[in-house]
């Protein structure tokens, strides 16, 4: 695979919309399908199918397949995983409902935590015990995992997690339940913490173990066909899974552990965001990923993606920290909220528009796809007020009805609001920019960022139609439109590395920390994540990247520090502080004199070099003596005006890089369309992007920042 992939494919499934994008040389070519859910596998081959005839390619062309979906991520929102059970040490059934033992909303007297994946009755418990450090105790009574194992099978259960106390510092016993569950239930997929999360924190380590074998039969079943599908029209090239932490996995890997997947679409939204910002020389960004289901909000610091170890998944209450399961893997760093272009609104008892979470995903649809949907969305909404072409859309495969969105619109918010129908969609798309404004303010504070000094970039099928009126909201006064924005999770796929991580904890002091102790785990951590890489690519050249977690003793959490790629020796101790001491200077500004400090975790990123990455696609100026002329006209809504106003249309193929497009107007394409407002004005760069720059002034020219 070292070789040099002339021809490669990436599809992204969302929850609307399944997008593919084919890259041959320095070339491009997409499609944008519906999602089906009842078999996913579907909507990918269609797309596929339909992405290789525009290029006059067949599948046996492709030399790499990447895939990335929200699959996982819905299963664990809607709740439509497998059944499934917990066997964990005795005394411990119910710390997956203890959780923390707080309340993430103190003052609400009514709040109901969300239910576990697992019910109570399928917990179920053997005597064993491990200390601390990984000794054993009480040594393990597998007798008990028959009685066990009758149980579950008289449940219907097919997926167990086994995590029992200490496992991260010796699997032994759990390996020992899992070897018995093989053998006594075959049939069942079995998940280890100490595979899926060999790290502190029982409950944190017990959630993700649990959401990983709730979601394993649903996510192996629909890879598995998958990769029967790609066989039967021909395309036999290695696939591989984009993960949550913006690397690329194989198939038995993601298979084994699915949990790895759950951000794996919005990560390549990210991905693009810094690459695109990379070639436009801006290193500080905010990436805005607004597709029909959800809308994605990620800062990016010199032009690389915030990235967390732990995240929240299905919270209950939108903002809400500890509302949602904490999943504990490598991850990108984002904000999800559900404000997409199928977002539902309604008005509620107080006489409110609302607009979200609830999606009419692809099934049926908005009200203007004709599919049986009868709701108002946020497409709907845009269409009424002139944001789409209603022939246009996603390249003219589907033909809106725009009597459908004003006839849903109005039974639905505007005659319950008293106001005539242009003010009920106005007031939809005010929600739901204003809803994705003040969660981007959040994620920025939360992270000591501000957002006002930043470029966003924005791509999806939503985004650009709201990017500049969420821009005007946050203040900020540069927006980049990528080409094939459209389908970018996918275009991000193409870009993203071959590579895998792995984390164990290891708790110690720095002090006294046992150095051959840490470079044997070392030794181990990288031998299991350059498998991984070598499944995929034998051949490949192998980079590593070692970090600790480090925190003074007594704190609750950790900050990252990053090593040197070698074993470590007995003088990097007083290394190890200096390097914490400097990082947590860097983020509070203080340093605690005289306090201890302590490893909790190490972690190992193991890339592949060799394996050829995607390379620009050739931007082509068109060749024109005048500037571009509209296609067409639009009667489009200016937020910032307060009135429709007579807009031109433009399409974006035929915009020459000198031309300046002051707003209110439209650019268009296949995939989505650019809102201009009256705030900004428009130009194509040297990389063929839209950039909007804010106007400096009442002539229509804008001012690069």
């Amino acid at each position: 695979m070292t070789k040099k992939l002339s021809c490669r494919l990436a599809a992204d499934i969302g929850g609307t919309f399944t997008d593919i994008a084919l890259e041959c040389g320095d070339r491009r070519f997409t499609a944008k399908v519906l999602t089906t859910p009842k078999a996913p596998e579907i909507g990918v081959i269609t797309g596929i199918l339909e992405a290789l005839k525009r290029a006059g390619l067949t599948a046996a062309d492709v030399d790499i397949f990447i895939h990335g979906t929200t699959l996982a991520t819905n299963a664990l929102i809607e709740r439509k995983g497998a059944k499934t059970a917990l066997i964990t040490t005795q005394g411990f059934r119910d710390v997956i409902e203890i959780g923390r033992e707080s309340r993430f909303d103190q003052y609400d007297i009514n709040l109901v935590k969300p239910e576990p994946l697992v019910a109570r009755a399928l917990r179920l418990t053997v005597p064993e015990r491990l200390a601390v450090d990984g000794s054993v105790v009480i040594p393990i009574n597998l007798d008990q995992i028959d009685a066990h194992v009758r149980t579950m099978r008289a449940a219907g259960v097919t997926s167990v997690a086994v995590g029992l106390l200490h496992s991260y510092a010796n699997p032994q016993h759990e390996q020992l339940v899992g070897e018995r569950l093989n053998q006594l239930m075959p049939e069942a997929y079995v998940s280890l913490s100490s595979k899926v999360c060999p790290e502190i924190r029982e409950y944190e380590r017990l959630m993700t173990t649990c959401a990983n074998a709730y979601v394993q039969p649903l996510m192996a079943s629909y890879l598995r066909r998958l990769r029967d599908e790609l066989d039967r029209i021909g395309l036999s090239a290695p696939l591989l899974l984009m993960t949550s932490g913006g690397g690329l996995t194989t198939l038995s890997n993601a298979c084994e552990l699915p949990i790895r997947l759950v951000e794996s679409g919005p990560a390549g939204g990210a991905i693009l965001a810094a690459h695109v910002g990379a070639k436009c020389g801006v290193d500080d960004l905010l990436s805005f990923d607004m597709g029909g289901t959800t809308a994605k909000i990620c800062i990016i610091d010199n032009s690389e993606p915030l990235k967390s170890r732990s995240f929240e998944v299905a919270r209950s209450k939108r903002f809400m920290k500890g509302s949602g399961m904490p999943i504990r893997i490598p991850v990108i760093e984002m904000v999800e909220i559900g404000a997409g272009g199928g977002s539902i609104a309604h008005v509620d008892s107080l006489g409110r528009i609302q607009v979200g979470p609830e999606s009419a995903t692809s099934e049926p649809g908005p009200a203007c796809y004709g599919r049986g949907g009868e709701t108002p969305t946020v497409t709907d909404a845009d269409l009424v007020l002139g944001k789409i072409d209603p022939l246009r859309f996603a390249g003219g495969s589907i033909q809106l009805d725009a009597g459908s969105s004003r006839r849903a619109i109005a039974a639905h918010v505007s005659d319950r609001l008293g106001t005539e129908l242009e003010t009920g969609a106005f007031g939809i798309c005010e929600v739901v920019e204003e809803n994705m404004a003040n969660a981007s303010r959040v994620h920025a504070i939360e992270r000591g960022k501000d957002v006002r000094a930043r470029t966003m970039v924005a791509f999806g099928g939503a985004a650009p139609l709201h990017a500049a009126r969420l821009a005007e909201k946050l203040g900020i006064g540069r927006v980049i439109v990528p080409r094939s924005a459209g389908v970018g999770s996918a275009v991000g796929f193409l870009r993203a590395p071959l590579g895998y991580e792995v984390v164990r904890s290891a708790f110690a002091r720095i002090t006294s920390l046992d150095i051959e102790a840490i470079n044997r785990q070392f030794d181990e951590m990288i031998t299991e994540a350059s498998a991984v890489i070598r499944e995929a690519d034998p051949d490949a050249q192998l980079q590593s990247r070692r970090s600790v977690f480090l925190r003074y003793t007594g704190q609750g959490h950790e900050i990252e520090v990053q090593l040197e790629d070698r074993p470590l020796h007995g003088d990097d101790r007083e290394a190890l502080a200096d390097a914490f001491t400097s990082a947590y200077i860097a983020l509070y500004r203080r340093k605690i004199d005289n306090a201890a400090i302590e490893a909790l975790s190490w972690a190992v990123t193991v890339a592949a070099t060799g394996m050829a990455t995607a390379q620009d696609i050739a931007f082509i100026r068109p060749d024109m003596a005048d500037a571009a002329e509209p296609v067409s006209r639009s009667r489009l809504f200016d937020g910032q005006l307060g009135i429709f106003a007579d807009s031109p249309v433009y399409w974006r193929d035929a915009i020459g890089t000198d031309q300046l497009i002051s707003g209110p107007a439209i650019i268009a394409e296949d995939e989505t369309s650019t809102v201009v407002t009256s705030t900004f004005c428009a130009s194509i760069d040297a990389n063929g992007y839209i950039i909007l720059n804010a106007k400096s002034d009442g002539t229509g020219h804008g001012h690069a920042f």
